[in-house]
């Protein structure tokens, strides 16, 4: 039985059929919910429920920030160039690791790879630190198949915040959970890449995200130790975070939707830029399955 993300699939739709809009008219429309929006967050923090709320993931994401505001200055003051290169590129295989392997490969089998692909796929998104392959790919299966209910997991109608980090710190709706364990993930469990990384997530995240980043800086080239555990660590963790959670905040606010004009993901050129082409997100949850981000020349 085929996972039941494939009908999520339009390929059977003719991107000519889709006119394209002056992006003018639908920035003026974004930048209009976006406003309403913040309004609604100030009525959301006086009406919230605080016993729904993960105090725990609230504690380490300030711990977090914290100690990557401090990385910031290190970065600027301290670093060794090796070490700003190496944060670099740590970033750059995190984000490999979310769009071409948890993303595009594993939650929407956009194209296959074999297994020296896979499994370098498996350690950048590992290093990613965003939960395993499965549990991502599941989450945006049901991101995409209820998108902008309440069975999906970062549903934009309850807030650009919440949509961009605060649905981590808040109970999951019931929806999303029930939904959830109706989609068919028979594919993951049948990945021996996927199987391995899910039972031995903890250990191998800690290393890959964590003790690796840390340690190679400082054995290698000499790099002080709070430097190597502040910037190519904890630093480089936080802004990879931030820019996954752009694609699901910025670009379901802000942007054109030469596509759909009626859902909220959009074409936002800065998450494009950062988030390795996922920007392109109103194209994305029309053509959803396609292995490219959008279509070249006309809606760049």
């Amino acid at each position: 039985m085929a996972p039941q993300n494939q009908d999520l699939s339009t390929s059977s739709l003719a991107e000519e059929d889709f006119a394209l809009i002056p992006e003018d008219e639908h920035f003026h429309i974004e930048e209009r919910k976006l406003e309403i929006n913040f309004k609604q967050i100030y009525r959301n923090l006086r009406n919230l429920d605080y016993s729904k709320v993960s105090w725990r993931n609230v504690t380490l994401f300030v711990l977090l920030h914290i100690y990557s505001v401090y990385g910031l200055y290190l970065l600027f003051t301290a670093c060794m160039w090796r070490t700003i290169a190496f944060t670099y590129l740590l970033y750059f295989l995190s984000a490999m690791g979310i769009t071409m392997g948890a993303h595009r490969l594993w939650a929407h089998r956009s194209y296959k790879a074999k297994m020296p692909l896979r499994i370098f796929l498996a350690f950048c998104q590992t290093l990613a630190f965003q939960n395993s392959i499965f549990e991502w790919s599941r989450d945006h299966r049901v991101h995409h198949k209820f998108s902008e209910t309440d069975a999906d997991p970062h549903n934009a109608q309850r807030g650009f915040f919440f949509s961009h980090m605060g649905w981590l710190m808040y109970r999951k709706h019931p929806d999303v959970i029930k939904k959830g364990k109706t989609l068919d993930m028979s594919d993951l469990l049948n990945d021996p890449v996927v199987r391995f990384q899910m039972n031995y997530y903890v250990p191998l995240m800690v290393l890959a995200c964590f003790l690796i980043p840390t340690f190679l800086p400082w054995y290698l080239w000499g790099e002080t130790f709070i430097n190597s555990l502040m910037v190519p660590t904890f630093l480089r963790y936080c802004v990879t975070l931030h820019v996954t959670w752009m694609v699901n905040s910025l670009a379901h606010w802000i942007g054109s939707k030469p596509f759909d004009k009626d859902i909220y993901p959009s074409q936002n050129k800065l998450v494009a830029t950062l988030a390795l082409g996922e920007g392109w997100h109103n194209y994305h949850h029309v053509f959803p399955i396609r292995l490219q981000g959008s279509r070249t020349g006309r809606c760049h």
